[in-house]
């Protein structure tokens, strides 16, 4: 219900403040007058307004409040300020004068100032959004444009004026500004000052004369909206010299009257946007304004019902209260990152606008929960494992040793079945060509065999020696590699030539019916290689593509990878092929497709073993069917020769 009303009581405000006074009536005794220089449109008169009344309310106040505004907008109506501040005061001190008069705003302040009426000179006085740096109301005769005022001290001037019980008040640091410019740029030599069309900016105006004659070396350009519109002052901007910065002091209407608040100062920075800007009054942070030393503005709004109640029960003899805002330094870090400049020594007191929240920042206090929650169950849990592993520790060491005893038992037996499975392998392989040995041997014992028998025997003799030489061999091999006492012997070598004269030596001595293809784009290409072993590989897949292909085609197939870097191999057979659920085995080692053919079943393993070893891989192409393709790669360069 309370939400309810206070939602009406903006409503109304805003609806009816245009014309001109509004009545919050709980009492028809000593009401209090608030005099708004700006329109109702104004969010912080409103919003400093709305919650005054909120506060005073809740504070017991009682009294009648009265809204006025005096519409102020360009600076060209000075001269209407006092006569209409005078119309307004004459509508509530005919009859019965208010208990309190709050102004808020510069140009209800300074208007009520220079009224010289014994009618108000005994009412208290609240003053609000009020800068100290201020300046008198011009003569009536004198052209606004003519004008140039000095700039006065509200507190000195204004406190003699016995009616002003309280003020709050802010203040703007030129010098404050210049040295923290001076901190990212050095080498300044002048400050192009914008100020608006408005009794601030004129009052700005005047205050940043008065100071820069504290700094004879710096130049001062003044873009004044008195005298300029916006238009004439974005083609000022572009054509400012370098060295130059830009101190913004206030924008809402320019010479010709028209509004403008951010788009004004988006044109600005569009204008010359490497110009640096900086602020005294916070116009354009976060978009323009790199920083500034400004007023840490706030809601005055329930600051100002308490001094209201206490002025009120008070009344005439109430004792004066001035509160000065304080000043902070402001930095836009997106923008200072952007430039470059350097924000490692900037000072702790500085408020940083736009700085990236960490993660940290942002989870906080839900990280202190975790962690509290954290630290106290990791407690709880190495106090329950003190007493656990005090109580289990023998039992653990009597595991430990049956696990000890239990892993070398398997060790034992694994041991012993790779065992018993190598020499099963071996005997297999070897007692077939020694019995084919023997067994040839004793036939040519026979005195009576023929010469072409005998022929025939020896050559069985010899392939089967051949044979038990190539299985002892890759036996050797494989224990070599494995152990790693295999090095590679690198250097360079034409590959297409290599790969030409070993696809020639492998067709010459199978001497089968197969015909050999060497498909290749290039004529010649260098490779750094260990030739014996990359022969070793080639000789080994021609052999396997030959034993299982009859009367078809047999290609060594030879590319670059550029983008993977690395030298690719094909030998692809028109052959029986391999089954899928062979083709993850073919690598095994005495894996044979055919139990019966011929051969070690080592040939593959070894291929694997030293394609892996200079950094290549060596696979079974899944996607052929007219028979096999094995594929292996080669580096395009060596980083570590092993």
């Amino acid at each position: 219900m309370k939400l309810a009303i206070k939602s009406f009581r903006i409503i109304l405000f805003f609806m009816l403040l245009p014309f001109g006074g509004i009545l919050w009536a709980e009492d028809s005794h000593n009401p209090i007058l608030i005099i708004s220089s700006y329109n109702p449109v104004d969010r912080q008169t409103t919003g400093t307004i709305s919650a005054f009344i909120d506060k005073y309310r809740e504070l017991g106040g009682k009294s009648n409040i009265v809204i006025e505004n005096m519409n102020c907008k360009g600076f060209s109506e000075v001269h209407t300020w006092q006569s209409s501040m005078l119309h307004i005061l004459n509508k509530y001190t005919e009859n019965e004068k208010p208990g309190l008069v709050i102004l808020l705003g510069q140009e209800a302040c300074v208007s009520y100032i220079s009224i010289e009426d014994s009618k108000v000179n005994d009412i208290p006085v609240m003053c609000s959004l009020v800068s100290r740096n201020t300046a008198l109301l011009p003569d009536s005769t004198l052209s606004v444009l003519d004008w140039d005022p000095k700039s006065v001290d509200f507190i000195q001037d204004s406190l003699g004026h016995g009616f002003v019980k309280s003020a709050f008040l802010y203040e703007y640091d030129i010098p404050g500004n210049i040295e923290l410019i001076r901190r990212f740029y050095p080498d300044m030599q002048r400050i192009a000052f914008i100020s608006d069309n408005t009794y601030g900016g004129v009052t700005m105006q005047s205050l940043i004369r008065k100071e820069m004659g504290k700094y004879p070396e710096l130049d001062l350009i003044l873009l004044d909206g008195r005298t300029n519109s916006i238009y004439t002052i974005v083609d000022k901007l572009k054509l400012l010299p370098e060295h130059t910065v830009v101190l913004l002091g206030t924008w809402r209407i320019d010479k010709n009257e028209g509004y403008f608040m951010r788009n004004a100062t988006y044109a600005m920075m569009e204008a010359n946007p490497k110009l640096p800007a900086f602020t005294p009054t916070s116009l354009a942070l976060g978009h323009w304004s790199m920083g500034g030393v400004t007023p840490a503005y706030r809601q005055l709004g329930d600051d100002m019902a308490v001094e209201a109640i206490r002025i009120m029960k008070e009344g005439k003899d109430a004792a004066v209260n001035i509160e000065v805002l304080p000043n902070r330094k402001v930095i836009d870090y997106k923008k200072i990152v952007e430039l470059g400049l350097d924000t490692d020594s900037l000072s702790e007191d500085v408020v940083l606008l736009n700085r990236p929240i960490t993660f940290y920042e942002q989870y906080k206090y839900p990280i202190w929960i975790v962690l509290s929650i954290f630290i106290t169950l990791s407690v709880g849990l190495l106090v329950s494992l003190y007493f656990y592993i005090r109580t289990k520790r023998l039992k653990n060491q009597l595991e430990i040793s049956e696990v000890s005893l239990r892993e070398a038992k398997n060790i034992a037996e694994e041991t012993s079945r790779l065992k018993s499975a190598f020499l099963a392998n071996m005997s297999h392989e070897i007692r077939t060509p020694l019995n084919a040995i023997v067994g040839f041997t004793d036939v040519m014992a026979v005195e009576d065999i023929s010469k072409q028998e005998m022929q025939e025997c020896n050559e069985i003799i010899k392939n089967n020696a051949d044979l038990l030489l190539r299985l002892i061999n890759d036996i050797l091999d494989l224990s070599r590699l494995e152990s790693g006492r295999v090095k590679l012997e690198y250097a360079e070598c034409d590959v297409v030539k290599l790969c030409q004269q070993t696809l020639a030596s492998v067709e010459f001595s199978r001497r089968t019916n197969n015909t050999f293809v060497f498909d290749c784009d290039y004529d010649k290409y260098i490779l750094n290689i260990d030739e014996q072993r990359m022969q070793q590989v080639i000789i080994n897949l021609l052999s396997n593509a030959s034993k299982f292909t009859q009367d078809g085609i047999i290609t060594l197939g030879f590319c670059v990878d550029k983008e993977k870097k690395c030298a690719v191999f094909s030998i692809t057979d028109t052959g029986c092929g391999i089954p899928p659920e062979k083709q993850k085995t073919v690598f095994d080692r005495f894996e044979k497709l055919n139990e019966y053919a011929q051969g070690t079943g080592l040939g593959l393993a070894i291929c694997q073993l030293i394609t892996e070893k200079w950094g290549g891989n060596i696979w079974v192409d899944p996607n052929y069917s007219n028979g096999a393709r094995f594929v292996f790669t080669h580096p395009l360069k060596i980083k570590n020769k092993k």
